[in-house]
């Protein structure tokens, strides 16, 4: 019962959709984006920045879809929007099969974890305060900060533009941490500041 209302409404508003992408492009290509994102989506504990790692081995290492350093410019663009730290998927798909394939990454990444986060919800306030709920709880933590770490190094490795582009991530991240500095402010001034760096000594 937890499950029924939002599998029919999720089916009701998909069936359209679906319909539409299996006629502009091959049904193969969505349904390898679909399925490549949709145990992933399940993974993103935490944030979307949890599954960095896992999506850069999958579209990457194992489909090859896109290049290292294709996937952390990706990355950059999708952070200049605002929006859930996982809408870089949607840009993936779109990079690989145009609007169907921004869709089908979109409907992996998001459908599966609206339902869940849905159905856990009602759980969770039903068994608010019990001990077998802090201790998952107290779990999560440690694994959803190593699957965040394991995603800095696969963007920090992968980042062109060699040392300056490394010290300005290094800037930006003692910025974060230590003043309060906004990161609106941050994302330009790095902007043109390698991009001086750039102009002046490339």
């Amino acid at each position: 019962m937890i499950f029924t209302a939002p599998l029919v409404l999720l089916g009701a508003g998909l069936l359209p959709v679906l319909h539409l992408l299996f006629r502009l492009t091959p049904p193969a290509v969505l349904i390898t984006l679909f399925l490549t994102f949709l145990p992933i989506s399940l993974i993103s504990i935490g944030s979307g920045y949890a599954i960095i790692a896992e999506v850069q081995r999958q579209v990457v290492g194992v489909h090859h879809w896109v290049t290292s350093t294709e996937f952390t410019n990706v990355f950059a663009l999708s952070r200049l929007a605002p929006g859930p730290g996982s809408l870089f998927v949607t840009l993936i798909g779109w990079k690989v099969a145009g609007v169907c394939g921004a869709v089908a990454t979109s409907l992996g990444i998001f459908g599966p974890t609206t339902i869940l986060t849905y159905s856990i919800a009602r759980i969770w306030k039903r068994y608010t305060g019990a001990r077998w709920l802090q201790i998952i709880q107290q779990g999560l933590s440690p694994v959803t900060t190593g699957m965040i770490l394991a995603s800095s190094y696969v963007l920090l490795a992968t980042l062109s533009g060699g040392w300056p582009a490394r010290m300005i991530a290094f800037i930006a991240t003692i910025c974060i941490m230590y003043t309060r500095i906004s990161p609106l402010l941050l994302l330009p001034a790095g902007a043109c500041v390698f991009a001086a760096e750039q102009y002046l000594f490339n």
